[in-house]
């Protein structure tokens, strides 16, 4: 039996591939006319200011609480491994650089995809399936500079102070379990923390956020405006924007560590070992 794929299978990954890629440059289209659209002020700020209050305020509640819980999910896991090894006092630094520098950003991202990304996704495709989109079109606005504008810029601005929130509640989530129930020196504890977490941190944490928020509102949006026609096409549209997003959010969460720790490396090398 051959272990090489048929001729029909190479067509099927090649038809796969061609349609990858042309869905990818179209992304980027996509993206370089939403741009435009903030650049050029093609939007009315009250559309801003109703986006953002959809993505920031009502996004309060629910990145607060997985924040909090993360925070106290972490303290409890780690606290047996550590204590076993009597260096429960370092729980600090390494829970805290961990929400800070990962799961802050990661988790508030996520939240946001699931939360804002699928109600924009939803949205828009409603507005395509119900040819508003092609009435802008007519009386001359670009649907895309003028929908997709404000819902970039809401994201782009808000998720990092949403990331903030949740770095925050994931320190006084761990900090709770820790020195409450666990009843760690606080001493030591802090200590740690300040000696480990630095600025560096918080602000590579803060650049994903950035980057997570521009990303995740362009795919629900792009996901929305290419919606099949029908209730099911709105619904995979929807579906479609939070699990393209949540895919990209751990792919590019990757790639910006591992560019963050090339640039500390290179911005501050380590000390040579001393050869005795």
């Amino acid at each position: 039996m051959s272990l090489l794929p048929s001729r029909t299978q190479l067509s099927a990954w090649v038809e796969w591939g061609t349609e990858a890629s042309i869905a990818f440059g179209d992304w980027w289209l996509f993206a370089f006319r939403s741009l435009a659209g903030i650049f050029g002020r093609a939007f009315r700020a009250g559309e801003f200011l109703r986006v953002a209050v959809e993505v920031g305020t009502n996004s309060v509640g629910v990145v607060a609480i997985t924040g909090t819980f993360i925070g106290m999910v972490l303290a409890v896991q780690a606290y047996g491994q550590f204590h076993t090894i009597g260096m429960e006092t370092s729980l600090g630094a390494v829970i805290h650089i961990s929400v800070v520098r990962e799961l802050g950003p990661v988790l508030a991202a996520v939240m946001l995809a699931g939360r804002v990304g699928s109600a924009m996704a939803a949205e828009l495709a409603t507005m395509r399936v119900t040819e508003q989109l092609d009435a802008l079109a007519c009386l001359g606005v670009d649907p895309v500079k003028y929908l997709v504008g404000p819902r970039l810029l809401a994201c782009f601005l808000l998720l990092p102070l949403l990331t903030v929130l949740a770095d925050v509640m994931g320190l006084f989530g761990s900090s709770l379990i820790c020195l409450h129930v666990y009843h760690i020196d606080s001493h030591h504890y802090w200590r740690h923390t300040r000696e480990f977490v630095k600025l560096w941190d918080v602000s590579v944490g803060l650049m994903k956020a950035f980057v997570f928020g521009a990303v995740l509102s362009l795919i629900a949006c792009h996901r929305g405006f290419n919606s099949k026609a029908g209730a099911a096409g709105v619904g995979r549209a929807a579906t479609e924007a939070f699990v393209i997003a949540f895919v990209a959010i751990l792919i590019i969460d990757f790639l910006l560590a591992m560019l963050a720790n090339s640039a500390y490396a290179l911005l501050w090398p380590p000390a040579a070992a001393k050869v005795m």
